[in-house]
C-alpha cells in the first residue's frame, strides 16, 4: 500500500451565513495515509497559506473523538464512511489514490453556516439548557453510593450520556430531527431516580425547545443512529415518545 495519496477535494466555501456559497477545488498532494482526516485539512492549509491565500475554516478541538467539533460532511455522509467515529478519527488510509472527496458543512435550517465548514449549533445547547438539569438541595449532597441504581438503568443512562452533541444525526436525517439527541440528552436523566422530580417537566420542556429551533419530525428510518459516531440507539426515541405522551396525560394536555 502506497504510503501516501494525491487526492482532489471539493470544498465548500462560504464567507459568511448571508453569503453564497460555492464548491472550490483543491490539490490535496503527499498526504500520509496514516494522517486523520482533519491533519489532512491542516496540510492543504499550510499549502493555502504559503500561497497567500484563504484558508478552509472548519471547527475542531480535542481531535480524539470526544468534543464532536469536527462536524463534516464527507462524500456526502455526517463524518465520513466510517460507522462510529467522529471526522477527527478518520484516518486517510480508508481512501484511494485519486480519489475525487467532497466535503461540506453539515446540513440543517437550525444549523446556520458561519464560515466555510463550520456552522452554528448553539441549538442543541438551548434544548439541553431547556431540560438538562435535576433539582438538588445545595450544600447536603448526600453519599454517591446512598441512593441505589439499577443496573439496567444505569448501563442505558450510561449508553445515552455518551452522546457528543456533534449533530451528525440531524445532518443525516431527511427532516433535519433532533429527535436522537434530544431523546439522549433525556434518557440520560430520566433513567435515573435523581432525575425523577423533573421527569415529566424535562419532556415538555426539552421537546418545545426543539420544536421552536426549527428541526424537522422525526422520519423513522433511523439514519441518524447509523451516522451517530456513539452509536446512540434508537430505543431513546421510542422511549421519549412514550415519556411525551405520558406528560402531556399528566399535563392535560392535547396531542
Amino acid at each position: 500500500m502506497a504510503k501516501t495519496l494525491n487526492l482532489t477535494l471539493k470544498v465548500w466555501r462560504q464567507e459568511n451565513r448571508e453569503a453564497k456559497g460555492r464548491i472550490e477545488t483543491y490539490a490535496a498532494k503527499d498526504i500520509p495515509v496514516d494522517a486523520s482526516f482533519l491533519e489532512m485539512l491542516d496540510i492543504v492549509n499550510e499549502g493555502l497559506v504559503k500561497e497567500g491565500k484563504e484558508p478552509i475554516h472548519f471547527d475542531h478541538d480535542c481531535r480524539e473523538g470526544i468534543c464532536g467539533m469536527c462536524s463534516l460532511t464527507i462524500n456526502g455522509i455526517p463524518h465520513g464512511p466510517e460507522r462510529q467515529v467522529t471526522t477527527c478519527q478518520l484516518h486517510m488510509r480508508k481512501f484511494k489514490d485519486g480519489d475525487t472527496v467532497w466535503i461540506e458543512p453539515f446540513r440543517a435550517k437550525a444549523f446556520p453556516i458561519l464560515r466555510d465548514l463550520m456552522v452554528d449549533r448553539s441549538a442543541l445547547d438551548r434544548i439541553i439548557a431547556a431540560g438538562g438539569y435535576i433539582d438538588v438541595r445545595t450544600g447536603s449532597a448526600p453519599n454517591a453510593n446512598n441512593i441505589a441504581v439499577e443496573k439496567v438503568k444505569a448501563d442505558a443512562a450510561f449508553d445515552a450520556a455518551a452522546c457528543i452533541g456533534c449533530g451528525a444525526c440531524v445532518a443525516s436525517c431527511k427532516n433535519a430531527s433532533a429527535m436522537l439527541f434530544t431523546s439522549a440528552k433525556i434518557a440520560h436523566l430520566n433513567l435515573l431516580p435523581q432525575g425523577q422530580p423533573e421527569r415529566s417537566k424535562r419532556v415538555l420542556a426539552m421537546m418545545k425547545q426543539m420544536e421552536a429551533e426549527g428541526f424537522g419530525n422525526c422520519t423513522n428510518q433511523y439514519e441518524c443512529e447509523a451516522a451517530c459516531p456513539k452509536g446512540i440507539s434508537v430505543d431513546n426515541i421510542a422511549r421519549l415518545n412514550r415519556d411525551f405522551m405520558r406528560a402531556n396525560a399528566k399535563e392535560g394536555l392535547c396531542f
